[in-house]
């Protein structure tokens, strides 16, 4: 641990750990607009809306009007963030399956049932679809990944590396519709009504983006970890004697296959209220991009998740009552309390950069700054991800990172006639790669901790050095990823390219 403050790496947690709590960050954030917007309005700036046409004014948050909006607003930002109650709803059901066992038996089954052929696959596949448990899946495949690998006599530490990438780096991938997506979508939808209050970003805008990239990362990862990793620390040599995994047991494993059961008979109603004749949850035209059933993915998700969570936790007699559920409810939103206190301030921070029309102003002028010097096509969106992942060093929160960078950006690409739904995906991608070797990321440590149980003098340096490959290369295959879906047009989501219609 010695080396762990030397070098960039520690010039970067040294500077991360300067920056204040992500809440005050945008208290400050909020009380530096305020100030802004005074300036702007003293100085009579003004701005086009690039919709209306409209010529607005730069409001002052600190004269009698400003002070006004800012008391009588408040609870209205607050409850009104679109984020909050996406993220509250999809984690009711989310966290009642993970509350109840569900999600960890799932991935233990999964890992521990391959064939030791394909063990690398299942760990990085396992790991990347992890993220359904949010930070939970942090604590929960790195360790069963580095048991795994010792008992087939594998090294231990090329499982823990590759189970932390692909929960880590891998994060905001997935095939099913999952909290981040619910979360991102609320904060972009929030920002570009700065340029546009009928854009509404869903959840299911980067779908299809996202599960081509747990295919790809999914290989990417094996090879990562079998042709570098595994090479360079070569056969392990020490004593892991007690490592040995705990089997799921026949209850557990019944109650698997009920919740299986019972997802696969709610998916089947879904599906045949879907393709009813004239269902109602189609358009006009009988299509369903847009229709009702996109519009209401969120509560059909969430649904899904309480049937498969009620059945499994049914069989193995974690609920014996109906009280049952709302209590594993209630324990699920009590982890999401820091979310919660997080979000009223980043609430007030974009809603008074919006009122001011300062996000208005910065937008238009970065758009004509950014035309003005012929770099408008990919260039600028490469360099948008590069930005994104040397701030996530010192910013590890995707949510904080994304309400900070949404207000600017989105309304600037916007005005540059991209699809905000487009400029989500290229934030999450660089947000993604590059949590795994910020010093700032909280469960560092954590693996650390388990990596110290196979090499006792395993350090932070250790650690980066093992994830730096993973990090580099996953983001490097997912801006080349990003640029194939930006050339060839394919949808990053239903109805969703590169470009506003």
């Amino acid at each position: 641990m010695e080396n762990q403050n030397k070098g960039f790496l520690g010039a970067v947690e040294r500077l991360g750990n300067k920056l204040p709590d992500p809440f005050f960050i945008f208290v400050y954030l909020a009380a530096f607009v305020m100030v802004m917007s005074a300036i702007a309005n003293a100085f009579g700036a003004t701005v086009e809306h690039p919709g209306t046409g409209e010529h607005l004014e730069i409001r002052s948050l600190l004269s009698g009007e400003g002070l006004q909006y800012i008391t009588g607003s408040m609870l209205d930002n607050f409850t009104g963030f679109a984020p909050l109650g996406l993220v509250l709803a999809m984690m009711l059901g989310i966290g009642l399956a993970n509350k109840v066992g569900l999600l960890e038996t799932a991935i233990k089954k999964s890992i521990l049932n391959a064939p030791k052929s394909l063990i690398t696959y299942a760990v990085i596949f396992i790991g990347i679809l992890g993220n359904i448990a949010s930070d939970a899946a942090f604590v929960l495949v790195p360790p069963l990944a580095a048991m795994v690998f010792y008992t087939v006599g594998r090294h231990p530490l090329a499982g823990l590396a590759a189970g932390f990438a692909g929960t880590g780096a891998g994060f905001t991938a997935n095939i099913l519709i999952a909290g981040t997506d619910a979360l991102l979508s609320g904060i972009s939808t929030e920002a570009a009504k700065a340029v546009d209050d009928t854009i509404n970003v869903t959840p299911v805008d980067n779908w299809y983006f996202m599960i081509v990239s747990v295919v790809i990362l999914s290989v990417v990862g094996v090879l990562i970890t079998e042709k570098i990793i595994e090479p360079r620390l070569g056969t392990y040599k020490g004593d892991a004697a007690g490592k040995e995994f705990e089997e799921v047991t026949a209850v557990e494993t019944r109650g698997l296959r009920n919740a299986a059961i019972a997802g696969l008979v709610y998916l089947g109603l879904v599906a045949l209220a879907v393709a009813w004749p004239n269902s109602s949850l189609r358009n006009e035209d009988g299509g369903i991009i847009p229709s009702p059933f996109l519009d209401g993915i969120v509560p059909i998700v969430l649904l899904f998740f309480i049937t498969i969570g009620v059945a499994y936790g049914v069989t193995v007699k974690k609920i014996t009552s109906q009280g049952d559920i709302p209590k594993y409810m209630a324990e699920s939103m009590k982890d999401m309390s820091g979310y919660i206190v997080l979000i009223f301030a980043a609430a007030q921070f974009i809603n008074y950069f919006n009122w001011s029309h300062l996000g208005t102003w910065v937008a238009v002028n970065s758009a004509e700054f950014l035309t003005s010097i012929d770099m408008t096509g990919l260039p600028v969106i490469i360099g948008f991800v590069l930005l994104t992942a040397l701030l996530n060093m010192i910013v590890f929160s995707g949510s904080a990172q994304w309400a900070l960078e949404a207000p600017i950006f989105i309304p600037m690409f916007m005005l540059l006639n991209y699809d905000p739904a487009f400029i989500q995906a290229a934030y999450r991608i660089a947000d993604s790669s590059t949590n795994i070797i910020t010093p700032l990321n909280p469960y560092i440590l954590i693996v650390l901790a388990f990596m110290r149980e196979y090499d006792k003098k395993a350090g932070m340096g250790t650690l980066i050095s093992l994830m730096l490959p993973y990090s580099l290369i996953f983001l490097s295959i997912w801006i080349v990823l990003l640029i194939i879906f930006f050339v060839t047009g394919i949808p990053f989501g239903p109805g969703v390219g590169v470009y506003l219609n």
